[in-house]
């Protein structure tokens, strides 16, 4: 046939297409082609004289799925998943079918790549972009669901242009905040890449137009140019007796926009637009190759990475320089082949389709697909258990829950709904009276679950309680009701505060102590009794602040006696002494700013 079964084409013959997409992939067993051509049939089947918005069959984007799936070398439940992963859309498709044609698996992918795409995202910051791609995760239990709705979303860019432009700008800008960054947390370049480029294609038309006249320009002269270079480095290499694979190529349109962006210069200003790959076969030759590299040419201050040393937090691996070729920058990358599979493939280079491999085992010593990933020691894990450890690493202790409206919030574990309505808006939070999650009541202190719907209820008559602040688990709904607590309910007891006037008394009275444990040693060294002389040492009366026969009440609670601690402070009815231990005077509002210093007059 001739044509590239993961791109759009004029062929609609079902079985055209099914012996295309067997020969462009062969290396599938006679079991998991018959899986695959039922499948196929089925869909065809279910969908036959469905036709999309651009007229063609409804079957054509579920085999390019497929395909791009099948290309990346994943497993056979993954290909088939996106064969059928948007078959819930079509009336009359159960799921108890899917799963007893299919299988669990299928199954389960298809579900969640479903809902996924059922979804209202709304992201209009990068703090909230980030958000919805780690809710993702904590919607799914198989990475293979992000996999193939990569996939879905690849293949839509790679046809956008039967849509309207306007829809074109939306898709464009989903793509590049939640779609390309996940591909690169995966660690699939060249998906994010694509992503990237296609993206920008369609949100900045002009800019693309511009950047790719650029980049063909004296496509002759470029190729002479690294073409040169690249004979150097064999040159050198195969002196050494370093087998190495060299490849040459334009920098991808969307970096090349990044670099326009960051210098504010146009792309015909910028120089390092071109770059050398650069794959052997072991560490110790990747760095023997930089030297060799560096020998030839002068590198450029600042621009040596070693990713191999310090691999990225997605697991990417290489070394990255910067030379000056013929005095032009040209960058440098230089990797082995198990490094650069990871680098076009990521985390889906753990699903790889190998004859005779078993798909429960896989290898995962030394990946660091997140930040801070702990490292995992066994040699086998299941797929399922190991996307657990990633997604455990990835969410941490936070869940990720939408507003009608579909913009998700970010909340610390067992945050309640208490918490949601305070991070949506004070107001909102103040008249809470009741809660929906998925359409249906929940108490608004149970907590929230990963990826519900939250609804507030409000009345305008309600305010925060006590109750509320002892049970909300952010520091903002904390904060609010506590302020609000303070200036409207006077029976409320600001235990923090009250913990601090414990505290400063206590400190008081140790001062008062110590004060009289030296009057006691000063007397005792005169030969005087200091029991007798602690008895008869006070007149009864009280001195305030230095001041003597100042009018004093002592307080009924605690009944202070001549010699005890004490503590003071002005009523609307004079002077009042309490004991400096009185559990009444602490309890006082603003205590702290109404104490007055006294203390016993002595004989």
């Amino acid at each position: 046939m001739g044509f590239d079964i993961t791109k759009n084409n004029t062929e609609t013959d079902p079985k055209i297409l099914l012996a295309e997409f067997f020969k462009a992939f062969d290396s599938f067993s006679e079991e998991e082609q018959s899986r695959f051509a039922d499948c196929w049939n089925y869909l065809c089947e279910k969908t036959a004289g469905i036709k999309r918005n651009c007229g063609l069959p409804y079957f054509l984007h579920p085999i390019r799925v497929a395909a791009i799936l099948a290309q990346g070398q994943l497993d056979i439940d993954c290909v088939i998943s996106g064969l059928l992963h948007s078959i819930f859309e079509i009336e009359g498709i159960s799921e108890d079918e899917i799963k007893k044609r299919f299988g669990e698996t299928v199954y389960k992918i298809v579900r969640d790549t479903s809902k996924i795409t059922g979804l209202k995202i709304n992201a209009t910051t990068i703090q909230q972009a980030d958000s919805i791609r780690k809710m993702l995760f904590a919607m799914i239990d198989d990475v293979r669901v992000i996999l193939v709705k990569l996939a879905d979303r690849l293949d839509r860019m790679r046809n956008l242009k039967s849509i309207e432009a306007k829809k074109q700008r939306l898709v464009s800008s989903e793509v590049i905040d939640i779609w390309a960054p996940l591909a690169d947390r995966l660690g699939m370049q060249s998906v994010k890449s694509e992503l990237e480029d296609l993206s920008l294609k369609y949100s900045n038309p002009d800019v693309f137009q511009q950047i790719k006249a650029i980049v063909a320009q004296k496509k002759d002269e470029r190729a002479a140019y690294l073409e040169k270079a690249v004979n150097a480095i064999y040159k050198s290499a195969e002196k050494l007796g370093i087998s190495v694979q060299i490849s040459s190529r334009a920098k991808h349109f969307y970096s090349i926009y990044k670099k326009m962006q960051k210098r504010n210069v146009p792309a015909s200003s910028l120089y390092d637009l071109l770059a050398l790959r650069v794959i052997c076969k072991t560490n110790a030759e990747c760095y023997t190759l930089i030297g060799i590299v560096h020998g030839l040419w002068k590198p450029m201050d600042g621009r040596f990475k070693d990713y191999i040393a310090m691999p990225k937090s997605n697991g990417y691996q290489s070394l990255h320089t910067t030379v000056v070729c013929e005095g032009k920058p040209l960058e440098i990358q230089i990797r082995t082949s198990d490094m650069h599979n990871m680098a076009e493939h990521g985390v889906a280079s753990h699903w790889l389709y190998k004859k005779g491999m078993n798909h429960d085992k896989v290898d995962v010593n030394s990946l660091a697909i997140f930040n801070q990933l702990q490292n995992l020691k066994k040699e086998d894990l299941s797929n399922e258990r190991f996307f657990a450890e990633l997604k455990g690493e990835l969410l941490g202790d936070e869940i990720y829950v939408f507003t009608p409206k579909g913009d998700v919030i970010q909340l610390p574990q067992g945050s309640c709904a208490i918490d949601f309505a305070y991070r949506v808006h004070s107001g909102v939070g103040e008249k809470i009276i009741g809660a929906k999650a998925d359409g249906k009541i929940i108490p608004i202190t149970a907590p929230l679950q990963n990826t519900q719907i939250i609804e507030i209820i409000t009345n305008p008559q309600a305010h925060p309680t006590e109750n509320q602040l002892k049970i909300v688990k952010t520091s903002k709904a904390r904060q609010k009701i506590h302020a609000w607590l303070l200036a409207n309910d006077p029976t409320f007891e600001d235990q923090a505060a009250a913990e601090q006037r414990a505290r400063d008394l206590d400190a008081q009275n140790e001062r008062s102590r110590a004060i009289q444990e030296e009057k006691r040693r000063h007397r005792s060294k005169k030969g005087v009794n200091p029991e007798l002389m602690e008895r008869k040492a006070y007149t009864g009366k009280i001195i305030v602040e230095g001041t003597k026969n100042v009018e004093c009440t002592l307080a009924g609670c605690c009944n202070p006696q001549p010699g005890d601690l004490i503590v003071g402070y002005m009523t609307k009815k004079g002077m009042k002494i309490h004991k400096a231990t009185c559990i009444t005077f602490q309890r006082i509002p603003n205590i702290e700013n109404r104490m007055i210093t006294v203390e016993w007059e002595g004989k």
